[in-house]
């Protein structure tokens, strides 16, 4: 029986609601951080520049760690590395909200680097292992959708804020984090192995070692085509929403909690739908093309980068508000996609390799623009220069991804 039409295993679509909360949770303590700016400010000490260090330095930290967590993932049991990821930051965002100066801060963002680095390769290739061709871009858009989520409401922090303070804020959230990895540590499994056919031999899996996942990937022409694509889309990603909340707080005296909610709800909740549509679409057509997953990102590129200047440059909330739209439906097409792409490039057993890879690019890139981005805030540059920036670099990434040849690896195909 083929790949595409292969029954899936029973918990297939439960991995996938499991991981659609864990993904919610991880976005959203991520994000909350920058949507109470002006509280956290008023409470410790800090330039802008260091602001836009406590962003940096957990995208640092954590894209140095992914590879190392993706590693780890393919050589011993992906669930339990979710596990201990989700509980590991969870604990690390209620510490969060007892952090009394900047240092203190600082200390923490690079903690919560470390203790989310191994989840998203972990969980990409776990929700590759359950599913074949034909739903995989589907699944990991709905995972993904999570993140959507979790960053729209990581704009409840600022309203939040307003209302009590903003540690409550990072307490509650640990706190719900640390109580959720209880219930995947009994629901989350690995995909069990394939039962042996009669009169066949079943070979112990291979050791993974990461000299030789590391040679591996690199030997694809494809694969470095999509680190420096995924990179390249990290910084475009950084540059819009990093700033997105203070350029609507300046540019139209939006107060601090609305201008999180506005910014982060518009782009993630049409990113929600993007997301899916995105995913269910490759899907069907990589069913008649092998192409077909790549196509979907370069068009999710290209269709991003008039919403991207429509926010940047006009005048009129509404018309920047549908530019939010038009770019947060958009831009997680190639999202919903690259794992499964990178699933047809490189050999299986390291795909969570591949993905802390190219995690590494893409996070420190996107570290390095929002403390650039801060820099230039310093410096009274425009931020809508920075978006500006931001949709060349979407038009670039769009004439990389096309350069990607999909293809089964070796490795992958049953002899």
């Amino acid at each position: 029986m083929s790949a595409d039409i292969e029954p899936l295993p029973r918990r297939a679509w439960l991995a996938v609601a499991l991981l659609w909360f864990v993904a919610c949770l991880n976005y959203l303590d991520r994000l909350i951080l920058i949507t109470m700016r002006t509280s956290i400010k008023a409470s410790i000490t800090m330039t802008d520049a260091q602001f836009g260090l406590l962003t940096t330095v957990f995208l640092v930290t954590y894209g140095l760690l992914s590879p190392l967590g993706g590693f780890f993932a393919d050589k011993v049991n992906r669930s339990r590395v979710i596990i201990f990821s989700l509980f590991a930051w969870s604990a690390v965002t209620w510490l969060t909200a007892h952090a009394t100066s900047f240092p203190e801060l600082l200390l923490y963002r690079s903690l919560m680097g470390i203790s989310e680095a191994c989840y998203f390769p972990a969980a990409a290739a776990l929700l590759m292992d359950y599913h074949r061709n034909a739903t995989r871009s589907l699944a990991n858009g709905i995972h993904l959708s999570g993140v959507m989520v979790g960053s729209a409401l990581g704009g409840l922090g600022g309203w939040i804020a307003d209302q009590q303070d903003w540690t409550f804020v990072f307490e509650f959230f640990g706190i719900m984090g640390m109580l959720y990895s209880l219930v995947l540590l009994a629901l989350l499994r690995d995909r069990p192995a394939e039962p042996a056919r009669p009169g066949q031999t079943v070979a112990a899996p291979p050791r993974v070692r990461l000299g030789e996942a590391l040679a591996s990937l690199f030997s694809q022409r494809s694969f470095i085509l999509a680190l420096i694509f995924w990179g390249l889309l990290g910084v475009a990603s950084w540059a819009i929403a990093g700033w997105l909340p203070t350029y609507l707080h300046e540019q139209f005296a939006l107060t601090q909690g609305r201008a999180g909610l506005t910014a982060l709800g518009y782009v993630y909740s049409s990113s929600l739908v993007g997301m899916v549509a995105g995913g269910l679409w490759a899907d069907r057509w990589s069913l008649r093309a092998v192409r077909g997953r790549v196509w979907v990102g370069v068009i999710g590129c290209l269709v991003a980068v008039p919403g991207v200047l429509l926010l940047a440059n006009m005048p009129v909330l509404g018309l920047v508000l549908t530019g939010m739209v038009i770019y947060g439906f958009a831009r997680p097409f190639p999202d919903a996609n690259m794992t499964p792409i990178l699933a047809q490039i490189v050999d299986r057993r390291y795909l969570a390799t591949g993905v802390g890879v190219i995690n590494t690019f893409a996070v420190m890139a996107g570290g390095l623009t929002i403390y650039a981005g801060g820099a230039l805030r310093d410096a009274h540059v425009n931020i809508s220069n920075v978006f500006n920036f931001g949709a060349g670099v979407l038009v670039l990434c769009a004439l990389l991804l096309w350069l990607i040849n999909p293809r089964d690896h070796p490795a992958n195909t049953p002899s």
